[in-house]
């Protein structure tokens, strides 16, 4: 009975959510009021209030929900506990980036509004924190194989860079015309190899590698 009602419960989120994306698409522009999109999307006001207080958080739990999908994903893989932090992170941004691929029209139309600062976007303050606490729980598992703090690695340091260079991969995203967004998913690459290439203090190939693809990228008409 429990999980019934669990899953219900799930499924409604599913459904608030679903109606969300849809009506922003529709209408050009995100709905203001709770009582209006209840009524338009038929659901009822107080089973919306049981999942969300606002219609800001049901546009922050989108980004939120793309990154359990993605966890998700990762964890029906029997290899994935096995992979180095390297490909921990390569394997969560592949797939990250697949999701947002699928829901790509939404994805452009939020992220098309962003003129100056992207990391004070509210809608991605949710998704910031669940990426933080993915990376940390990387770095902390990498400190405990060190024998020395000298070489162990700061996590609100470097969860911090890690979302920097989230950011950095989804403007790249944003304004990728490449045939099922190849360019991507070659930027999430290199750009990946060369923070792993500076944590091993090996930095200089990566790092030419890098802004050798970003020099094509940003000059290539």
């Amino acid at each position: 009975m429990a999980k019934s009602q669990t899953s219900s419960k799930k499924e409604l989120k599913n459904v608030i959510l679903a109606a969300y994306m849809d009506t922003v698409l529709e209408q050009e522009t995100h709905p203001k009021s709770v009582y209006k999109f209840c009524k338009t999307s038929k659901i009822e006001e107080h089973s919306f209030y049981e999942h969300f207080n606002s219609m800001d958080a049901v546009a922050a739990s989108v980004w939120s929900t793309f990154h359990e999908n993605t966890l998700n994903t990762l964890e029906k893989s029997k290899e994935f506990g096995g992979f180095s932090n390297r490909e921990k992170v390569l394997t969560y941004l592949f797939t990250f980036f697949e999701n947002l691929t699928l829901n790509r029209s939404y994805v452009a139309f939020v992220l098309s509004e962003v003129h100056s600062n992207w990391n004070e976007l509210r809608v991605l303050k949710s998704l910031r924190t669940h990426y933080k606490d993915f990376i940390e729980g990387l770095i902390a598992d990498e400190n405990e194989q060190k024998s020395s703090g000298i070489f162990k690695y700061n996590k609100q340091f470097f969860s911090e860079a890690a979302w920097a260079q989230f950011l950095v991969l989804l403007k790249f995203y944003l304004n990728d015309d490449s045939k099922g967004f190849e360019k991507t998913d070659v930027f999430i690459e290199k750009s990946v190899n060369t923070v792993f290439d500076v944590f091993d203090n090996t930095p200089l190939e990566s790092a030419l590698d890098l802004g050798k693809f970003l020099f094509k990228e940003s000059f290539s008409s």
